[in-house]
């Protein structure tokens, strides 16, 4: 393992976020928001502006009470994008598929305080509001958020052959997941910023082939191009429209590093596109890949 993975936004001196998280090959850090300045704080948020976006990044300590520290940290972050609309939002969940003191999965836990602080910040139609997202595992104990905003208005989408996470059944958890699939973010020109949300092998709200990562992988592509298509730029992923291509790649066990990159390598990357491979464990237990993608600037179709 390499060191750990950093989120940055460039200004004279570097701001760099630690995730939590190894890196097993690839980019050792992401830089989505370049030339960003200091936009001072909210509540735990650190905001920074790098032009149309505003970028906030908060960690906390969880000692217990996982649900209640997400709501907080929610709270903050709606009073942070006040009149913006939010495009984009990472979380690095700790200890991910361990039961809390409550005997709650801290995954479902979670989930259970976003759905909680958006339906309160929101209302009933709150799921209309719902942007891409990912939530992965740490073991370094603190909860981790970073989002991107702006001013124009996106549009959030969906995977026609998996059921909206958002609708999930109760079998997943008290609360449903609270986020898109993928979000759309226009720009003049005809281009646009498009994030697509982590991405496993799940179809309809089920998983598929449990622990074979293999098959696992393959799934996940696919699912990479239905929404991906279903976003404008094709199911290559705007491979060839001139876009800036972005990839985190989640594996559960280090051993799978060569069968994910392989596969990754022959079907879906190309040579200038950024990529990293990072040891995360992932929302469900069964799952042991789940791929992250972020195009910017590319041409919707």
């Amino acid at each position: 393992m390499r060191s750990n993975y950093y989120l940055e936004s460039e200004t004279k001196t570097k701001a760099r976020l630690p995730v939590g998280l190894s890196v097993l090959a690839g980019e050792t850090e992401e830089s989505l928001f370049r030339v960003a300045n200091p936009r001072g704080v909210c509540g735990e948020f650190s905001l920074r502006e790098a032009g149309r976006w505003i970028v906030g990044c908060a960690s906390v300590k969880v000692e217990a009470g996982l649900d209640a520290a997400t709501r907080q940290l929610y709270e903050n972050l709606f009073v942070a994008v006040d009149g913006l609309n939010l495009c984009r939002i990472w979380h690095y969940v700790p200890r991910i598929n361990e039961a809390g003191a409550d005997g709650l999965e801290n995954y479902r836990a979670f989930c259970l305080g976003r759905s909680l602080a958006f339906e309160k910040k929101y209302g009933a139609g709150f799921k209309q509001r719902l942007p891409s997202a990912s939530a992965v595992g740490t073991e370094d104990g603190c909860l981790t958020i970073v989002f991107a905003a702006c001013v124009a208005e996106p549009r959030h989408l969906e995977n026609p052959r998996q059921v909206p996470a958002y609708d999930y059944p109760k079998k997943h958890g008290p609360r449903p997941p609270s986020f898109s699939r993928a979000t759309v973010v226009p720009m003049e020109n005809g281009l646009a910023d498009i994030f697509i949300s982590g991405t496993a092998a799940i179809e309809g709200h089920e998983t598929v082939a449990p622990g074979d990562t293999a098959v696992q992988v393959e799934r996940t592509i696919r699912n990479l191009g239905l929404i991906a298509h279903t976003s404008g730029i094709g199911e290559n992923l705007g491979a060839k429209l001139g876009g800036e291509r972005h990839f985190k790649v989640y594996i559960r066990h280090q051993a799978d590093l060569a069968v994910v990159k392989a596969a990754l390598e022959k079907t879906l990357f190309v040579a200038s596109d950024k990529v990293a491979y990072l040891r995360s464990d992932i929302c469900r237990a069964e799952l042991n890949v789940e791929i992250e993608a972020t195009v910017l600037g590319v041409r919707v179709g």
